[in-house]
């Protein structure tokens, strides 16, 4: 794999944190954890099954979200796991990420670009040339391969179809990519989920034979952070 080495500055930092221990989830969007004893019911920021990071007892990070007005006072952005450490699961840190990353690299970004019948992450312009960007979290570690992920974590059929639209794209004259980023330390690359979703697996090498680039974003992540660190492609 082809990697830079030249450091980002693309982190999210959050403010205002508060340790508590995970107990179980009550549906896509509310978990309860413990803080301090007492039972709270918290915001879950990504609606994946995460059923191998979200077990009673798990180490969580809370967000405050200072807002009166909602039924939860906090977000459960990131969650220990013993060999990985802190593993940040909040769905909008990918593309914040990838939004400051891209800014230094293209002189032009424009998120939420609409191309085909899809909307993809991000659209960006640098020396006359056309890029789409398409931005994948990735928070599910494999068993069975060490340094490696799998995405997606529960079936995408809007996954699919982005690399579809994506291969058109490259068909097209667009520089296309698909970014992994891994929302995990100490993983360097992204395998399709298989045994979770094939098509989606299918559908990643027809897009790759179509001149669509793969990347895989590396970071670093803390209870309270996550920086991207490296990327790789994969050639």
């Amino acid at each position: 794999m082809d990697k830079t080495t030249d450091r980002s500055t693309a982190k999210v930092q959050y403010e205002d944190t508060v340790p508590a221990a995970f107990a179980r989830r009550v549906n896509r969007f509310v978990a309860e954890v413990v803080i301090d004893g007492k039972p709270e019911r918290v915001h879950v920021k990504n609606t994946g099954r995460l059923r191998e990071l979200l077990v009673p007892g798990a180490d969580v990070t809370l967000q405050r979200t200072g807002n009166p007005d909602r039924k939860t006072a906090y977000d459960l952005i990131s969650v220990y796991k013993p060999g990985l450490e802190w593993v940040n699961i909040d769905s909008l840190a990918p593309n914040a990420l990838m939004k400051q990353f891209l800014r230094t690299r293209f002189d032009v970004v424009r998120p939420e670009h609409t191309y085909g019948d899809s909307r993809f992450d991000f659209y960006m312009e640098r020396q006359g040339e056309k890029y789409l960007t398409e931005v994948k979290g990735c928070t599910l570690a494999s068993d069975r391969e060490p340094g490696t992920g799998l995405f997606p974590d529960a079936p995408t059929e809007r996954g699919v179809k982005h690399l579809e639209e994506l291969a058109a794209a490259a068909g097209q004259g667009y520089h296309c990519e698909i970014a992994f980023v891994i929302q995990m330390n100490g993983i360097r690359r992204v395998l399709p989920n298989e045994e979770t979703h094939p098509a989606f697996g299918r559908a990643l090498a027809r897009a790759e034979e179509a001149g669509v680039r793969v990347a895989y974003y590396g970071c670093r992540v803390e209870a309270d952070s996550i920086e991207i660190t490296e990327c790789q492609y994969k050639i």
